[in-house]
């Protein structure tokens, strides 16, 4: 069995089709694929895919399969970064991750600590979705990331702060001129959803509207923070969101506060414990001083 089975097999059950995975994902035949997907359940010795007509789907035995053969290429990918970086010159390195707007507000503390102690370090910054920071993380592209608390990546998370929902608007709305929207005014109204990427945030939304017992039907699904200002300038449509994008709203569109209990959502350092960079011990061994100074700033605001 070779490492590029096991990415055939993924990009297959991914796509759910052969035709898909080998021409947009792969890159080769649709015969050439068929017939290293049929090399490697030979190996395994079980079917791993029902065909049909409609495309491709797991078997059971492909569901208990692709977890490890995911597993496998993520620590493969990790290897890989570890290597690579091993053989860089002795400059020391460290990579930070934001979930999309908070670099804003975390990013100048961050780098005071770390040059404060680290003069000569080379840092670099990424922002992204916290579902790809998670496994970015994972994957060792990047020592930690200030994120949601992902499930199923390998990783340990330190709470740093929880961010109060907000109900989002366009500016013009009626409920714009509330000091504070109650929960049963989002019946009715275009409710602009998280997607199924967003599996966190939408879990807390979820879990909130059940428990005020508002029932909502998404007009829309999304999991990028501008392209729900954007549905939500255009369509005229609300949604409940972290507080901290209310630094990135454009003019047309305004925030208020929910009344009554304020659900919350966990905002998080993740790393992972297998890296063992002195860099990260010392980041770590500084995250309190970094929360106060953070709030510190905000109270001052």
């Amino acid at each position: 069995m070779e490492l590029r089975h096991l990415r055939y097999f993924i990009a297959v059950a991914e796509t759910g089709s052969l035709t898909e995975a080998a021409g947009k994902r792969l890159f080769t035949s649709q015969p050439s694929l068929s017939r290293q997907i049929r090399d490697l359940e030979d190996e395994v010795g079980v079917t791993l895919l029902d065909r049909s007509a409609r495309g491709v789907a797991l078997t059971d035995a492909g569901k208990a399969f692709i977890d490890h053969a995911r597993l496998a290429m993520t620590q493969v990918d990790a290897a890989v970064e570890a290597a690579r970086r091993a053989a860089l010159p002795a400059k020391q390195r460290f990579s930070i991750g934001f979930l999309t707007g908070q670099e804003m507000k975390w990013l100048p503390e961050a780098m005071r600590i770390l040059r404060a102690e680290l003069p000569d370090i080379d840092v670099t910054i990424s922002s992204d979705y916290s579902p790809d920071l998670a496994d970015a993380v994972t994957r060792g592209r990047l020592d930690l990331a200030l994120m949601r608390a992902e499930p199923g990546h390998d990783l340990e998370y330190r709470v740093i702060g929880k961010e109060p929902l907000v109900v989002l608007m366009p500016s013009d709305h009626p409920l714009a001129t509330r000091d504070a929207v109650p929960p049963e005014a989002l019946a009715g109204e275009s409710f602009i959803a998280m997607a199924e990427k967003a599996t966190v945030l939408r879990s807390v939304i979820d879990a909130y509207l059940a428990k005020e017992g508002v029932q909502i039907t998404a007009a829309q699904c999304v999991d990028n923070p501008a392209m729900v200002m954007s549905l939500v300038a255009s369509t005229r449509g609300v949604t409940l969101i972290p507080s901290y994008v209310e630094s990135l709203m454009p003019w047309s569109v305004t925030s208020r506060p929910l009344a009554g209990e304020v659900p919350t959502i966990d905002l998080v350092i993740g790393f992972s414990p297998r890296n063992q960079s002195p860099v990260l011990q010392l980041f770590l061994s500084r995250l309190e001083e970094l929360v106060a100074h953070v709030s510190g700033r905000a109270a001052l605001a």
